[in-house]
């Protein structure tokens, strides 16, 4: 399945003002990097994949919607999925991006 196209354009408008901003295919859907890292993504599965701190995973499992992302049947800390259900307003979309955005940042440019 490909990514969602429109999904990545919500993204974009959410992140239209971000500097050091690139975008790439991976993961099977479309990637957004902040410094090289990236911060989420339109994923090929639908809905989203976001990366945050690994401190805050288990507290966002616990209070939100969002499953960890699993890579060769291995959970990643700190990769969240979240279903297009749950990001199907702006501001639901937002909080998700926010969160990347922001934990993207606290990491050294490559």
């Amino acid at each position: 399945m490909a990514y969602d196209e429109d999904l990545a354009d919500r993204i974009r408008e959410l992140l239209a003002d971000e500097s050091a901003l690139t975008e790439k295919k991976m993961f099977g859907g479309l990637a957004f990097l902040i410094r090289g890292h990236m911060a989420v993504a339109a994923s090929g599965q639908g809905g989203v994949l976001v990366r945050v701190d690994p401190a805050k995973s288990e507290r966002l499992l616990e209070t939100t919607d969002a499953r960890p992302m699993e890579m060769r049947g291995r959970e990643m800390l700190g990769w969240l999925r979240v279903d297009s259900d749950a990001i199907q307003t702006k501001r639901q979309l937002a909080k998700w991006v926010g969160l990347g955005t922001t934990y993207a940042r606290t990491l050294p440019a490559k």
